[in-house]
């Protein structure tokens, strides 16, 4: 199993003025231990069970370009792109963008967003759950369009593109890898087996997730895609930092129903640290399930 890093919190001790520094060298340090994908938020307000509005947040793309000129090797996402947050043509530029500049290592996480009080807050539409999700499919169509060779129009019932025009091509061919994030067995799943590369799912329990697999392999079945082409992901609640055995122990379970990456986030004052002691006691053990 791969191991992903989600720097989720940027309130730690030292202020603004720590905060780039420090960001910096714990993505260097999982690039450089071993890690396979480093991701961070796509809010304008940190969440509220990390501290709300008044703790410090970075907006998602400016952060991985400049992590992009940081790191070498570590695959770099938001780990769920709100689709409500950029014009579809732009995300997909976005995205292209820090393909090209990271030499190959941008993927497009994505999903339906969640956090209305931040879109309020900052004056941005935030449309019911059932237009989020038409959005979002139409975005993932608007997505693949722009990575192909066609840049002719796309006409559809949120957007609208006169020329689909991406130059320079991103650097993977025939397009950066798409996750989803979600588990909502009606849409979110749907379009996984639909659209996607990877799907991103909570650590729920070794039958809750096992559960979930299903629902995608049957929505595979419908959709006619081979279910073992998708890449199947977990965000981590446990903290591998410090509850080793329990963390490998749960992880073995989710191996053995095919997840194949966890994504973990650092905690604490100290993220490198925690970066440091994850990549050296806890990565090999992990690789070897």
């Amino acid at each position: 199993m791969d191991l992903g890093v989600h720097y989720a919190n940027f309130s730690h001790p030292g202020g603004p003025a720590a905060l780039a520094p420090r960001l910096a060298e714990t993505a260097r340090v999982a690039d450089q231990g071993g890690a396979s994908m480093f991701t961070v938020m796509d809010h304008w307000f940190q969440m509220e069970n990390l501290g709300g509005p008044p703790e410090p947040m970075l907006q998602g793309y400016t952060t991985l370009g400049y992590l992009a000129a940081m790191t070498e090797r570590v695959r770099l996402s938001l780990l769920v792109t709100g689709v409500t947050y950029r014009h579809p043509g732009l995300l997909a530029k976005t995205v292209t963008t820090l393909d090209v500049l990271s030499g190959g290592r941008a993927m497009l996480g994505i999903g339906a967003a969640w956090y209305d009080r931040e879109h309020a807050g900052l004056g941005v539409p935030f449309p019911s759950t059932s237009e989020r999700f038409e959005r979002l499919e139409e975005t993932l169509q608007i997505v693949g369009q722009m990575w192909s060779d066609d840049d002719g129009p796309f006409e559809g019932k949120h957007y609208q593109l006169a020329e689909t025009v991406c130059v320079p091509a991103p650097v993977q061919q025939p397009r950066p890898r798409i996750l989803i994030g979600g588990s909502g067995e009606r849409k979110t799943l749907r379009l996984v087996a639909q659209y996607a590369d990877a799907c991103n799912l909570f650590s729920m329990g070794r039958d809750a997730v096992g559960h979930k697999l299903d629902v995608l392999r049957r929505h595979c079945d419908d959709a006619g895609r081979d279910y073992d082409e998708i890449e199947k992901t977990v965000l981590a609640m446990a903290n591998p930092a410090t509850e080793r055995d329990e963390f490998l122990r749960e992880m073995a379970a989710y191996a053995e129903l095919g997840i194949t990456l966890v994504t973990a986030m650092p905690r604490g004052d100290d993220p490198v640290g925690w970066t440091t002691t994850v990549v050296e006691d806890v990565l090999p053990a992990l690789r070897d399930l």
